[in-house]
């Protein structure tokens, strides 16, 4: 329908209309509904573990590497958000996926390779998510129950599945909106306790340790912490491709998360004296946070807290992480010219990562380590600025719509660091096998 009938036509590139029976109505996007589904997909529970891989480097230099990593997650999600609105503009359509949009820039196998990544990345987190939060759901309904024995795991990984999973397949658009602006707000605001029972702890004189060679060592983690850009495509279409708003909900939605973050690190690497903690560790431990704040008297109050925090941390991300694969087989099955219900998507979403995070909850968490660099920057940067210069090309520049600044030079740039990190992880990979594969022969031979 043609766009004069809507005064603020000039921004959007196309209008959600319904009909009522009687006429055509107008229901665009909600700026606060995008912006929170960005925030709550970005705040996943791994906000907490942050910490154990930023400790040895100090509040400085960690704090650093978050608001740099920001930077450049932030002109992936606004790159992304760039590619997908110019493709839905040349082909005159109102929504269109990742996998959609390199198919048809980058051939068969950029998709494929795009595709790979994608569902490594996407099931691995999930795992994680309906893992963790099967057990939290559990273990606070045995605690409520007074249960003297431990509930098993698959019941809590199941019923995870069932109660949020059954929320997005039966819930309408409208209703899952309101629901994770909700649960955002629980989120935001439980953590704000977390980090107010933590400032009593902060020490000011170890805000001067600084150990910028081991910045190094916490990029990858980072990395996966922040990314969202798998629900960008669902964003631009949500805010009907209007540029001027993608851009708010892009910056302020991922702008909370960073805030968030900075504030946490510096809470509780403020509050650890890392060489003593490594005098009094043993040898493999892994640092755990939440000691520090548990030692401090709150420990019911906190318990109860960080409950709420981290359940609903990953519920909202478990939301957006859905939203991704959802548009990602919708993609598939338009790419090869067929159609599939709601019911079988929504089994190829959630049967996979239940099975295996029901049968070994821990098979991908190494995977999301030391793949998940290698996944964010194949999907968060190459591939889309590939695609991006692809398009500046063809395109007159009156006629290409930028969101983001420096042109060329800009892709280029976050081409070269993307293939840094990558470079990066490789070589730890490959030095990883090479020292296990002794330990691996002595233990076959034993």
């Amino acid at each position: 329908m043609p766009e004069k009938n809507f005064p603020d036509q000039s921004t959007r590139l196309f209008s959600h209309l319904k009909f009522d029976g009687e006429r055509l109505n107008h229901q665009p996007g909600s700026l606060l509904g995008s912006t929170a589904l960005i925030t709550g997909t970005t705040i996943g529970a791994g906000i907490l573990a942050l910490p154990a891989v930023t400790l040895p480097s100090g509040v400085l230099p960690s704090n650093v590497a978050i608001c740099l990593v920001w930077l450049y997650t932030l002109l992936s999600g606004l790159l992304i958000a760039e590619i997908t609105v110019n493709v839905m503009s040349m082909e005159g359509i109102a929504h269109i996926g990742f996998l959609a949009i390199v198919e048809k820039k980058l051939g068969n196998l950029g998709a494929r390779i795009a595709g790979a990544a994608y569902l490594i990345e996407h099931y691995a987190i999930l795992v994680a998510y309906i893992s963790r939060g099967g057990d939290i759901l559990i273990s606070t309904f045995a605690k409520i129950c007074n249960l003297d024995q431990d509930l098993p795991h698959w019941l809590g990984t199941t019923t995870f599945t069932i109660l949020f999973g059954g929320m997005l397949y039966w819930g309408k658009e409208k209703f899952v909106e309101k629901l994770n602006n909700v649960l955002v707000g629980i989120v935001i605001v439980s953590f704000m306790g977390i980090l107010f029972l933590g400032v009593g702890h902060i020490k000011t004189s170890l805000f001067l340790f600084q150990n910028w060679t081991a910045v190094g060592g916490a990029i990858s983690v980072i990395c996966v912490t922040l990314f969202y850009q798998n629900i960008v495509p669902v964003v631009v279409t949500q805010l009907e491709g209007d540029i001027p708003k993608i851009r708010k909900s892009i910056i302020i939605g991922s702008g909370i998360p960073l805030i968030l973050f900075l504030c946490w690190n510096t809470v509780i690497l403020g509050s650890v004296n890392f060489e003593s903690w490594q005098i009094n560790q043993p040898n493999g431990s892994i640092f755990d946070p939440l000691q520090v704040l548990q030692a401090g008297g709150a420990g019911e109050v906190l318990a109860i807290i960080l409950t709420v925090f981290s359940e609903f941390a990953i519920v909202t991300s478990f939301i957006g992480f859905v939203y991704g694969l959802i548009d990602f087989f919708q993609d598939l099955y338009r790419l090869n010219q067929m159609k599939i219900s709601r019911l079988p998507i929504f089994s190829l979403v959630l049967l996979p990562p239940l099975s295996l995070g029901t049968i070994n909850p821990y098979i991908f968490f190494i995977a999301i380590e030391y793949s998940g660099i290698l996944t964010v920057s194949i999907l968060g940067a190459i591939i889309p600025a590939i695609v991006s210069w692809q398009q500046r090309q063809k395109l007159p520049n009156s006629i290409y719509q930028s969101l983001i600044p420096g042109g060329k030079i800009t892709l280029a740039m976050m081409i070269i660091i993307a293939v840094t990190l990558m470079t990066k992880q490789v070589i730890e990979i490959i030095s990883l096998i090479q020292i296990n594969i002794p330990t691996l022969f002595y233990l076959l031979a034993n």
